[in-house]
């Protein structure tokens, strides 16, 4: 008899299934624009494993799909990576995960960026400006935010001086769901569909969607960013918090609950200079 493993609630906008041992498929669960594409984008992607973990493990995918019958979204084959999602198991060592994500996103920073598809998040976040507005409209009626709060910080996020050095390389989507961890530390970074480049801000995100206040600076500091790249990263978090609140709280609770985290820990870090 056929089995199907229960569905758990969805953390990511994209989905894996196991396909034989140490194999997995991987496709989109939204239909974003060549999402199960920009994986193969750029080779030094290979060490999606974080430093001392295990030997590296390559993005390069074993194969590749093409939209068809039952499925009508491009999909690739990838090596399996044990561990767990980060929101389904907790990282305990918030430490230890704080400094290796500082050294992963200094690390991509360093690859030659030359010619890199732009990341989905490189640009200005001024970009989401009627979506954020909209969600701090709903969400400050019903009581989930301070309007005025969230409008303050917003607008202190506009007028923050954007990023004028060349593009870099960036993750773009360092939630946790695409973060791994085994026996309750930090064992991988997954998910290169928004891999590309831009202003290297987007990846301070998980400062405030996963870090502690305790461990930010320590995240900080291996991340090696200064004053105003941090603040814009704190209004990427500020930015990704209300608009996943807003558009996921029926669609995705799980994501929703991330947004949510990552508004809340934004507003106190704004409210108290930080």
């Amino acid at each position: 008899m056929e089995t199907r493993p229960e569905p758990r609630p969805r953390t990511r906008t994209t989905g894996v299934l196991p396909w034989r041992p140490q194999v997995l498929a991987r496709g989109g669960v939204i239909d974003w624009p060549a999402s199960s594409s920009k994986t193969t984008r750029a080779p030094f992607a290979a060490a999606v494993l974080l430093p001392a973990a295990r030997p590296p493990v390559s993005t390069v995918p074993l194969g590749k799909g093409v939209p068809g019958e039952g499925y009508d979204l491009p999909w690739s084959v990838y090596r399996w990576l044990d561990g767990d999602n980060a929101h389904e198991q907790p990282i305990v060592d918030l430490d230890h995960a704080a400094v290796q994500l500082g050294r992963f996103v200094a690390a991509l920073r360093q690859v030659d960026a030359a010619d890199g598809p732009t990341s989905f998040r490189g640009g200005p976040v001024s970009t989401r400006e009627d979506d954020v507005r909209a969600a701090i409209r709903d969400l400050g009626a019903d009581g989930t935010v301070d309007a005025d709060v969230a409008t303050a910080a917003w607008e202190e996020v506009l007028r923050l001086p954007q990023w004028d050095g060349d593009p870099v390389w960036i993750h773009s989507d360092l939630l946790p769901g695409n973060l791994l961890v085994g026996k309750g530390r930090l064992s991988a970074v997954i998910d290169f569909g928004g891999l590309g480049v831009g202003d290297p801000a987007c990846d301070m995100m998980v400062a405030w969607t996963l870090l502690s206040a305790e461990t930010r600076g320590l995240f900080r500091e291996a991340a090696d960013v200064d004053d105003v790249t941090w603040a814009r990263g704190r209004g990427w978090a500020l930015c990704f918090g209300l608009m996943a609140e807003h558009y996921y709280r029926v669609k995705n609770p799980v994501l929703a609950s991330v947004g949510r985290r990552a508004m809340s820990q934004a507003l106190a870090d704004h409210q108290h200079g930080t």
